[in-house]
């Protein structure tokens, strides 16, 4: 077990580093990660739910192992912050959605002033940018929010509340904003979202509730599988679109990499101007920053690949997936060297924190 907890703890530290070569290494010999990611359970057998989503991919499978440890994570105390500070979860969960989905359009009209690639993949790659916008904040913001002296627990409820609220939110918002572009299968999305977080989710709070106190014997171990269902999950959404990436020029791949790095800072830096707006403390204009900006970029890779097959609605997703690692990083060690006196937290949230990854 300590080996396991060095290693979990050395995976932490080196995440965004490890995010970047494991995308190098998809894009230099993707075959392996190709072959994992083919890997399916059969679901077209089941009425209804199998004619919108026909197969669980094991990249669904790695993001709902993530989603299982993050209910195994939450307790009752989660859900008594949005009874005891309604006013800052409101403002967060509305954030989130209004501004990141916002952003997603408006990135994804400036990307198609470039006209880079044709009417067509611009429309493809706006899409993504979209969707990208829609899909809830990213667990990673939680062990951002930490590293910065944020509102921790404020950052676990946003995370909570935007992925419960998604089944409902993503697919209305992508249909909203990107219908223009492309068909949009609304059940598509809902199912896939209800599929791969929302019954995890609900699992792992269950299994926490029945375990109770014994859950803080698996968290390390959380810690360690998550971080690797992560690094998966980046090589299996780069590797299979390698030949995408490639043939439409590298011009096209850096022009949509700042694109989707436009939607990260305009994200960071509206939740921070709106906490700030707010006159909430530090440690919540950290948080409601880092969660508004940091998206579940793995969700999105998934519903690009089931609602969008065969486009490069992908590009942003798998992009976006390498590069909000490496941007919450920078931005959490940036607030954590301002004045660290206005913002603390508790140290009882360092292990939650530690455990919230993805």
């Amino acid at each position: 077990m300590k080996a396991i907890n060095r290693i979990a703890d050395i995976l932490n530290k080196n995440l965004a580093l490890l995010s970047v070569m494991i995308a190098v290494v998809a894009l230099t010999l993707p075959a392996p990660f190709v072959n994992l990611s083919k890997i399916a359970i059969d679901l077209s057998w089941i009425p209804f739910l199998g004619s919108h989503f026909s197969s669980l991919g094991m990249v669904n499978l790695l993001l709902g192992i993530i989603m299982f440890g993050m209910g195994m994570t939450l307790s009752t105390q989660d859900f008594l912050l949005i009874i005891k500070r309604p006013r800052d979860v409101f403002a967060g969960i509305l954030s989130q959605y209004a501004c990141m989905a916002g952003f997603g359009w408006l990135c994804a009209e400036l990307l198609q002033l470039t006209g880079i690639g044709g009417p067509q993949i611009c429309a493809e790659i706006a899409v993504g940018l979209v969707l990208l916008g829609c899909v809830p904040g990213g667990t990673a913001s939680n062990v951002m929010t930490f590293l910065a002296r944020g509102d921790v627990a404020l950052s676990v409820t946003l995370t909570m509340c935007t992925t419960l609220l998604a089944p409902f939110l993503t697919p209305s918002l992508t249909l909203a904003l990107a219908g223009q572009w492309i068909e949009v299968d609304f059940w598509n999305m809902f199912f896939s979202i209800v599929m791969v977080v929302l019954l995890p989710i609900l699992l792992g709070l269950a299994v926490h509730t029945i375990l109770g106190d014994l859950v803080e014997r698996f968290k390390k171990g959380l810690v360690f599988t998550s971080t690797i269902c992560i690094l998966l999950v980046v090589a299996m959404c780069v590797a299979p679109n390698q030949s995408r990436f490639l043939e439409n020029g590298i011009l096209l791949v850096i022009v949509t990499s700042l694109a989707v790095l436009l939607h990260h800072i305009l994200g960071l830096m509206a939740g921070y101007l709106i906490g700030r707006t707010l006159r909430m403390e530090e440690a919540k204009v950290r948080a409601l920053s880092l969660e508004v900006g940091l998206q579940n970029s793995g969700l999105s890779c998934t519903l690009a690949n089931t609602a969008f097959p065969n486009t490069m609605a992908i590009l942003p997703c798998a992009l976006a997936t390498v590069i909000h690692q490496v941007v919450g990083p920078i931005v959490a060690n940036f607030f954590a060297s301002r004045d660290p006196s206005k913002a603390s937290i508790p140290a009882s949230q360092h292990l939650k924190a530690q455990t919230e990854l993805g």
